[in-house]
């Protein structure tokens, strides 16, 4: 492969064979057909890529070709990704191999060295700095030129490794659109333009719709919420700080610094998204609430904007609910068969209270609105109320507290009875009335579905009796309590076995020997986190008659809990091992989720 100096599809398909990736099959169908393929999708992106960028990029690569034919690797029944081909040919090659990751790139190093369209023409893209020198990704690895044109102009140390197309034009599109929208946004503030006033938002456009003439913050915004969307965050922050801007996103419970941004572009970033979300521009001194609805990918996402003011300007922080993830099936939410059947008794009863507990991002609205969903037909009529509502779902009726007109959870639940209701979801019992109010439904025929701020379930009724329930109310109207929690699970692509040690299976009270457990080692895929994605953990109190006997206005909570377990209670602690045993989570995320 070296004395060609060129990569084709023919010689790709050569170090595949060699390597066993593919058969003698597969590389003659692919060489056959790669002509026409080829053709199809340099047609493809050719017009995606010349609405975004003034130029679109060179040929397609002999990776992404072979990719497209989603061929099956027989040893592993995975499927040949654009990765996996480019890092066969970096080490046929004896070239570094990287999975670029957007999370940890610095935007000033991508955009410092090389404009746009050199990078476009050479597809090439600086991603981080190796011992001084600056460290060049390439999808050809022959084309020593450019990293060469690179270090004479700039008079800088350079080091060049292998990365996919794909990643590398990604890069392109997410930092050079970002960054060109900032910089040229900073411009305008430096000439006096004021950037406050935008013009009315009506749907957020895809990446390649997205062009250099728009108004520069406005594409700015839009990059930041696609790029958001793209690596599964569930929250974007932006955080003003003394000399700038701080944007970070959360991904799978863990925040990522993103980028950072002038000091000056912060009003006016913020004024955008505040238009977005029908938020009172005026108004820097006070906490605001609103949401945005959008679409990505052909489907509907909800934005839910907080602002708050803090010691260098307004806190943004916005909140993306995909509906995907917050309407699930139950079974697939992560109950095991026995808590699954458990659950599904508690809410298939015609009236009672179903309470589900756990700190602020445990699960507890995906819980709630998989169970509503469930519960939705035609012959039932659901009405929630929320503070606020977290998704606008037309098969409920949504009521949205409003403290300033006076519009509570205790007022809605007074009124909601006369709109006949068959089940209530109340977001929160925060005091009293609220408890009361929910008791009443409960005994008037109604199912009542909530949530508490509670660790684990059996607590929850200490803080019934707390707020001021009887406790002969909760045993006759509380059917069920579930306490849960968020785990991440082991990234399938680097997990690997390790032993536990005698002091870590001490520490979990387990009467082994030897305990087997996986953990991710980080790859790509997982951002070299070692997890991706999440499961939920849960632990549920069914009021059978011994649980109810045990509960009193002067409950010993130690009592219900013995009660508890000896109707079969398997408490979150007990839970999250299970799910380390079979290799679903880690050892340290058991301890960060179950103390």
């Amino acid at each position: 492969m070296h004395n060609k100096k060129m990569i084709t599809v023919k010689n790709v398909c050569q170090v595949l064979l060699k390597k066993g990736l593919i058969s003698q099959e597969q590389s003659q169908m692919v060489l056959s057909r790669a002509e026409s393929q080829a053709a199809r999708l340099h047609t493809n992106q050719k017009s995606g890529y010349s609405r975004r960028f003034s130029q679109a990029p060179e040929q397609v690569s002999p990776a992404e070709i072979i990719s497209s034919f989603n061929l099956e690797i027989s040893e592993t029944g995975k499927i040949l990704t654009e990765d996996a081909i480019t890092e066969a040919v970096a080490q046929a090659v004896g070239v570094e191999y990287v999975k670029i990751d957007p999370l940890k790139m610095d935007l000033e190093l991508v955009t410092e060295h090389i404009t746009r369209a050199f990078a476009l023409k050479n597809l090439i893209v600086p991603i981080g700095m190796k011992d001084g020198a600056v460290v060049f990704a390439q999808s050809d690895p022959f084309n020593t030129q450019a990293v060469e044109d690179i270090r004479q102009a700039r008079n800088i140390q350079t080091v060049q490794v292998l990365a996919s197309r794909s990643d590398i034009l990604k890069i392109l599109r997410e930092f050079f659109g970002f960054r060109a929208s900032v910089m040229a946004a900073q411009s305008e503030v430096v000439n006096g333009t004021d950037l406050s006033n935008l013009e009315q938002f009506v749907q957020m456009r895809e990446h390649g719709e997205i062009e250099g003439s728009d108004r520069h913050i406005v594409s700015a915004v839009e990059f930041l919420l696609q790029y958001a969307f793209d690596q599964r965050a569930s929250d974007i922050h932006i955080e003003p700080k003394r000399e700038k801007s701080l944007i970070r996103l959360r991904v799978d419970g863990v925040l990522h610094n993103i980028h950072t941004v002038p000091k000056q572009l912060h009003p006016p970033m913020v004024s955008r998204i505040k238009l977005l979300s029908r938020l009172d521009l005026a108004e820097k001194r006070r906490p605001q609430d609103g949401r945005i609805k959008t679409t990505h990918k052909g489907k509907e996402i909800e934005l839910r904007v907080s602002t708050l003011p803090v010691a260098f300007g307004e806190k943004v922080v916005i909140r993306i609910f995909d509906p995907e993830i917050l309407m699930q099936d139950l079974d697939s939410i992560g109950f095991y068969p026995r808590e699954f059947q458990l659950y599904s008794s508690f809410i298939s009863k015609p009236n009672g209270i179903i309470l589900v507990t756990g700190p602020t991002g445990s699960g507890k609205t995906t819980t709630l609105y998989s169970s509503l969903r469930a519960l939705s037909s035609p012959e039932v009529n659901i009405v929630t109320v929320e503070d606020p509502i977290e998704m606008v779902m037309e098969e409920f009726n949504q009521v949205g507290v409003q403290s300033a007109i006076g519009v509570s959870f205790a007022t809605v639940l007074r009124n909601i009875l006369r709109q006949d209701p068959d089940i209530i979801m109340i977001g929160e019992i925060r005091d009293r009335e609220t408890a009361e109010n929910a008791v009443q439904a409960a005994l008037t025929g109604h199912l009542v579905l909530s949530t508490l701020h509670t660790n684990d379930a059996p607590s929850a009724i200490t803080r019934l009796l707390d707020l001021g329930v009887p406790s002969f109310l909760i045993t006759s109207t509380v059917v069920g309590i579930i306490a849960q929690r968020l785990m991440r699970k082991i990234c399938v692509e680097c997990k690997h076995e390790r032993i536990l040690t005698p002091e870590e299976i001490a520490y979990l009270q387990m009467d082994r020997k030897d305990v087997t457990v996986w953990e991710g080692a980080g790859c790509g895929e997982c951002r070299g986190t070692g997890y991706r994605g999440r499961t939920g953990i849960f632990e549920l109190l069914d009021f059978t008659e011994n649980v109810k006997s045990v509960i009193s206005d002067k409950m010993d909570l130690s009592a219900l809990y013995a009660v508890a377990k000896g109707d079969g209670m398997i408490n979150l602690r007990q839970v999250a091992v299970s799910k380390m045993l079979e290799g679903v989570t880690t050892y340290e995320e058991v301890l960060a989720i179950t103390g």
